[in-house]
């Protein structure tokens, strides 16, 4: 059960790194960015698709090496943090957030504590 938050952002991060090579359109027409230049393309295939595979990657290694378990979900639970920051800091700033963002904040929040728990 204790590996169950590992599985699930394993899951999560894979999935949106497939998504992201393979339709990167679809991620940001999620935030209104209806077209994409080939460089918009390659940055979001990177940003989300690349990083998001190895992350996923990177949770299954720590799933079979208890000795790097602890510092590569401690890691990824950082990363999905600073992700919900910088959501949080960009709606301090514009003094709003839309509905995508909001919940990709709520999700990266609940994903991180969720893997702390699998400390």
């Amino acid at each position: 059960m204790k590996d169950l938050p590992i599985y699930l952002a394993m899951s999560g991060f894979i999935v949106m790194g497939l998504g992201a090579v393979i339709k990167p359109l679809l991620v940001t027409a999620q935030f209104g960015i209806l077209e994409l230049s080939a460089a918009g393309r390659n940055e979001v295939r990177a940003v989300y698709g690349g990083f998001g595979i190895l992350m996923g990657v990177a949770l299954l290694v720590a799933l079979r090496h208890a000795e790097l378990r602890g510092g590569i979900v401690f890691a990824s639970a950082c990363a999905l943090a600073g992700m919900a920051a910088g959501r949080l800091v960009s709606a301090l700033i514009d003094r709003t957030i839309d509905k995508g963002p909001l919940l990709y904040l709520v999700i990266e929040v609940a994903v991180a504590l969720l893997l702390i728990s699998a400390l």
